[in-house]
């Protein structure tokens, strides 16, 4: 690893200390109050009430801190040790005899002081005046001005007094190194502002941004009360397996990983939702999970391939007895958290609205929303009817990317989030959905094209799903079947089947209701963040050696650009579009590089927006040869990159995303398209184009 100049010089501190006795990193520091409770304590009738409760606040009243005794009197005499107490340097400044520094730990800040001739140093294993350090002698005192710096920890103990400014402070009378840090912190007017940084490097931000540090604890708190009320609402909460033999309990494509002791093929779970349910099989009537959940899909600042959840099952309840067990859940938490009940929420285009959780909350009717919208009937059509389907959505002026290779259940999905979804402000409950878009749930008695199931959408935003479950174990098989006709036909977010659940359905399981939230979501929203990574402590990010070396992997890939020489009239238009494909692959390969990462199509078709790789350049004069070089591209999950005459006409993105708009996806005019991945994948695929010239 690289070292600073001041990191070198910190090291060789580290290592004179040492070498004089001192313990630098310590095993303990026992009986430390928190931050927080010193400040309490300033107050001698306090009870210590607030131990633990987090507090920036310098200012005390008058009133709170008659009693303590003066700077002048504890310059004096010293100060006693009536508080003790630890945390990191947050600053430090020196004034003639005095040195003052500010000391945090998780529930806040406090100014601390050291005068000369007045304080002591615990080197770890005794209490010393001065020591010999690098050859010269240097005093206690010295050795807290120019060895305690900022970013290291601290143990303190002291006498609170008030500065003249009205700050509360601990005259320090001994101290001790916790902790000495290598590197130094971020400075401090700016903390940490890099995004990258923030996600890589989490406990920078956290220690540096008071705001990320509370969201956090808001996250915490969240799930705590989560947990609190369904312990309360009578559930056992248990643990269920990450790896299994299925992919099943949702619709979503699965990471894959090989048993070398079994020599066998195993997923992580997409959802812990057929375990769960085995459990009800077993006497645990109103069973829960707080979990993580992963997909192996796309990731986008609200999408993520690992996540968090909860989920629960309650035996004898249907999909109603969850829709009130949803608005007591959040009554619960609103008051809990002390939140407002009308928050400010920004939907998937970053329109704010005002979302009022005020109880009881909308009801939406799926199919009849969606026929509403777009015209089409969504519950007429069975997994057999997929070509019908698609021909009726393409008729209605409605298409996206990979439609042609989805199957009925994914169609109406993405059907529904294109007309419907983004309508809703919500809170609402989005319910009667038609039996084929969820294999797991039961139909309704009344309507057997109708499942009784719903999602609350807040804003366009889906926070949770329900529905009373099917524990008919001959059409649970039926309907897995189906499916399976679906993923042969190349549908990846098919759910697969699953015959150890069959099986324990097959003895008998008690009817009800089953109910999962993501939390990554809900918190980013009530939070205000616009992207997932903001709530989750410490984000999966790409390995920073392989960004660098883009690719140095077991897997030979490479990226081949393909130039439209019809479409690039001019020299430079050509060289133009390699530079931009060439950037645009590379910065998307990493981070998003646009607020908008796609623009989309009158017609539906989402184009990428305009990266450290070798880039083979290949030509074509045929439009048409383009579209279909990208069609097979995304049909076999290349990395794909493009360029089109609207995005060499105008570096501004929202004109391009407006002209792009207006058009059919037949009447782009593609420039040039770069795919990247697996070499001999991607070879086959450009055979056809000659090398350009």
């Amino acid at each position: 690893m690289e070292y600073s100049k001041e990191s070198l010089d910190r090291q060789k501190k580290i290592a004179d200390l040492q070498e004089a006795g001192v313990i630098c990193y310590a095993n303990n520091f026992r009986a430390k109050q928190d931050i927080a409770e010193v400040r309490n304590s300033c107050h001698p009738e306090s009870s210590g009430s607030l131990k633990g409760k987090s507090t920036n606040n310098d200012s005390v009243s008058s009133t709170e801190w008659q009693w303590l005794r003066s700077a002048e009197t504890l310059m004096e005499i010293g100060a006693e040790k009536k508080v003790r107490t630890a945390g990191r340097i947050m600053s430090s400044r020196g004034m003639w005899k005095l040195t003052f520094g500010k000391l945090r730990d998780h529930s806040g800040d406090i100014q601390i002081c050291f005068m000369k001739d007045n304080v002591s140093f615990f080197t770890g294993r005794e209490e010393v005046q001065s020591l010999v350090v690098g050859g010269e002698e240097k005093s206690a005192y010295k050795i807290a001005e120019k060895f305690c710096q900022v970013g290291d920890y601290i143990g303190v103990e002291g006498e609170l007094f008030m500065t003249k400014h009205g700050e509360l402070t601990i005259f320090v009378s001994s101290f001790q190194i916790l902790s000495k840090a290598v590197r130094p912190l971020p400075e401090k007017f700016h903390g940490v502002q890099d995004q990258e940084t923030i996600y890589r490097q989490r406990y920078l931000d956290l220690v540096m941004n008071e705001e990320s540090y509370e969201r956090f604890l808001f996250r915490s708190k969240y799930i705590r009360y989560t947990r609190e009320f369904y312990l309360q609402q009578g559930f056992v909460e248990i643990e269920t397996p990450i790896l299994g033999n299925a992919a099943s309990g949702a619709a979503a494509k699965p990471f894959i990983t090989h048993h070398n002791d079994f020599n066998e093929d195993f997923y992580l779970r997409i959802a812990p939702e057929t375990s769960l349910k085995k459990a009800t099989v077993g006497r645990f009537e109103r069973v829960f999970e707080i979990g993580r959940n992963f997909r192996n899909e796309g990731s986008d600042p609200s999408h993520m391939q690992e996540f968090s959840v909860v989920e629960h099952y309650a035996a004898w309840w249907n999909f109603e007895d969850n829709i009130r067990f949803t608005e007591g859940l959040f009554d619960y938490l609103f008051d809990k958290l002390e939140l407002e009940r009308k928050r400010q929420i920004k939907d998937k285009e970053g329109n704010m609205k005002t979302v009022d959780f005020t109880t009881p909350w909308q009801r939406i009717d799926y199919v009849a929303g969606v026929k509403e919208k777009s015209g089409i009937d969504i519950s007429k059509y069975w997994p057999e009817d997929a070509k019908t389907l698609r021909a009726d959505i393409q008729q209605a002026g409605y298409t996206w990317d990979g439609i042609e290779h989805q199957a009925t259940a994914t169609m109406i999905d993405y059907l529904y989030k294109k007309v419907l979804r983004p309508s809703i402000v919500g809170p609402a409950f989005v319910y009667n959905y038609p039996k084929t878009m969820q294999p797991l749930a039961r139909q309704s008695d009344t309507d057997e094209n109708i499942v009784e199931q719903f999602q609350v959408v807040l804003n366009g935003w889906e926070i949770l799903k329900a529905y009373s479950e099917l524990v008919d174990p001959k059409k649970q098989q039926e309907n897995f079947d189906a499916q399976s006709g679906a993923l042969a036909a190349g549908d990846e977010e098919a759910t697969s089947g699953d015959n150890d659940f069959v099986l324990a359905m097959e003895y008998g399981m008690p009817p009800q209701s089953g109910w999962g939230m993501g939390f990554d979501r809900v918190i980013s929203l009530l939070m205000g963040q616009e992207n997932l990574r903001d709530v989750v402590l410490f984000p999966l990010m790409k390995d920073e050696k392989s960004e660098a070396g883009m690719g140095k992997s077991k897997e030979t890939k490479v990226a081949v650009a393909v130039i439209n020489k019809t479409a690039c009239t001019e020299k430079w238009q050509e060289l133009n579009t390699i530079g931009h494909l060439s950037a645009a692959f590379w910065a998307r390969s990493w981070k998003e590089l646009f607020e908008q990462d796609t623009v989309t199509t009158h017609d539906g078709h989402d184009i990428h927006l305009n990266i450290q790789h070798a880039i083979m350049v290949k030509e074509t004069s045929d439009s048409t040869s383009l579209q279909e070089l990208l069609q097979h591209a995304k049909h076999h999950n290349f990395e794909v990159s493009e360029f089109t005459r609207e995005m060499l006409e105008t570096t501004d993105d929202a004109v391009v995303a407006e002209k792009t708009k207006a058009k059919k996806h037949s009447d782009i005019e593609y420039l040039g398209v770069l795919v990247f991945g697996n070499k001999k994948e991607v070879e086959k695929a450009t055979e056809g184009f000659s090398l350009y010239q």
